[in-house]
This record gives structure tokens, C-alpha cells and sequence, in this order.
């Protein structure tokens, strides 16, 4: 369900029932009257639903972590919260541009509408923005023809599966990050199928090589063997994108994890 046009149609129509109110039905009612319950209940929501949709669409929206893509950096059931102003001002509903403020940069947690069915949303790392040449060979990843820093650090134990994957952390964008790699998994990927501007890719045996176009990001999961993301599905157009990841503020199932992350 499309959320946010669920929200903006109870706005529209609870907001016209309060102006309905304010400027006809109140004085077309004797004096000693009782609202109608749909007009006490419309007026009543009104101003609370006007302050979650105005919240919602163009400063912060919740999200819930559903898969374990992003892991260790977001775990499944991570509730986090996502700055819808960062990259500009959208439309709500239309998600389009009005407003420019920033670009998605190197290094971020970006939630955007899956490219082949925008009615879900998906979190990953961006990883090669507009015109950068984006390889990912034998598990190494390489931008511009730099190989991005890693350096290996204790294994991680996965709750979900109970097995070890190596550990890394990862340098890109200027900041730190950690991701997985499991010593069973593949190093080569294929596309799902065909998706735009598929011939600015390359794959083989050993991975791929990627040239991004204008206007798009290439997005990796941090769990890079558990992840179906740009390597599978191709590029996010920007008017795919949704916002930037910023804040941990619960999961239920271990509740220390509340705060930031990278």
C-alpha cells in the first residue's frame, strides 16, 4: 500500500470536512446541536494528521529493516529513521524535485523506491554516483580505477543463520563503514534480467564493471554476498530516491542498539 497517498487522501478529506465546518454546516445547525460524530472525528484528527504528513514528507519518515542486506550495519528489525530534506525537496506522493539541496554522496545509507516496483522501498550504500566507473571483481571493489581500503577484522557471528562471515571495514566517502564476506559465496553476479542502461555494464566470471549514468547511483548492500542490489537489478534513477539514513531509534529485539551509524 502507498502509504503516503493513503495519508494525503484522509488529509484531503478530513480537511475538508473541517473547512466544511468552519464555514457552512456549524451555522446550518441549531444552536444547541451536536456535531454529527464524521465531523467531531474529522476535526479532531485533522491537525494531527496535517503534522504527520507535513513531518513525514518533507522532514524525517520511519522505516523498519526488514532483510539482512545491510548487515552488520543494520540489522533485521532496526527501526531507523530517514532525513527526507537532505537530497532536496520532493513532492510527497509525486516524489518529485521541487527544491535542490544536496546530492547523494559516496558512503551513505539511502532508502529509494526499488527500480523494478517503485511501490517498495529499498535501503543500501551508495557506491558509485553519476559518472564514476564502479568494478566489483573477485570481491574487491574498485571506483575509478582506486581500489577502496579495507582491512580485515574479527569475524562476525550472524544471530539469524549462526555462522561466521569475515569482517572488514570499509573506507568510502571519507568515512568508515563495516561489510561481509562469506568464504562459500560466489564472487560473480548476474543481472536478473535486462534493465536500463544495462550497456554501461560489464560481466564476467570474476564480477562486473559498471560505468553509472547521469542522474543515477549504483547501490551495494554492506553484507555483499546476502545482497540483491545494483550488481542484480542495475542503477536508482534519482527521482527513485527517498532519503538518507541517519538514526537507529529501536529494535525490539535488542534495545541497546538505539543511535547513529555509518
Amino acid at each position: 500500500m502507498n502509504f503516503a497517498l493513503f495519508l494525503l487522501v484522509l488529509l484531503a478529506l478530513t480537511g475538508l470536512v473541517w473547512a466544511l465546518e468552519a464555514a457552512w454546516l456549524r451555522r446550518s445547525r441549531p444552536a444547541q446541536a451536536k456535531q454529527p460524530w464524521w465531523v467531531e472525528y474529522s476535526i479532531s484528527f485533522f491537525p494531527v494528521i496535517l503534522i504527520v504528513f507535513l513531518l513525514r514528507s518533507f522532514l524525517v519518515e520511519p522505516f523498519k529493516i526488514p532483510s539482512s542486506s545491510m548487515v552488520p550495519t543494520l540489522l533485521v528489525g532496526d527501526f531507523i529513521l530517514v532525513n527526507k530534506f537532505t537530497y532536496g525537496i520532493r513532492l510527497p506522493v509525486a516524489n518529485s524535485k521541487i527544491v535542490e539541496m544536496g546530492r547523494p554522496q559516496r558512503g551513505d545509507v539511502m532508502v529509494f523506491r526499488y527500480p523494478e516496483d517503485p511501490s517498495l522501498d529499498y535501503i543500501k550504500r551508495v557506491v558509485g554516483v553519476p559518472g564514476d566507473r564502479v568494478e566489483y571483481r573477485n570481491k574487491r571493489l574498485t571506483i575509478n580505477g582506486v581500489a577502496v581500503p579495507v582491512r580485515q577484522t574479527d569475524d562476525y557471528l550472524s544471530r539469524e543463520r549462526m555462522q561466521f562471515s569475515r569482517r572488514f571495514v570499509e573506507t568510502l566517502g571519507g568515512a568508515e563503514h563495516q561489510i561481509l564476506l562469506d568464504e562459500d559465496a560466489q564472487g560473480s553476479v548476474a543481472p536478473s534480467r535486462a534493465f536500463p542502461f544495462a550497456a554501461n555494464c560489464n560481466y564476467n566470471m570474476s564480477g562486473l564493471a559498471c560505468t553509472v549514468p547521469p542522474g543515477h547511483y549504483f547501490m551495494m548492500g554492506d553484507n555483499r554476498d546476502n545482497s540483491s542490489d545494483s550488481r542484480v537489478w542495475g542503477f536508482v534513477p534519482d527521482e527513485n530516491v527517498v532519503g538518507k539514513a541517519f538514526f537507529i531509534w529501536l529494535n525490539l529485539n535488542e534495545l541497546g542498539r538505539f543511535g547513529s551509524f555509518r
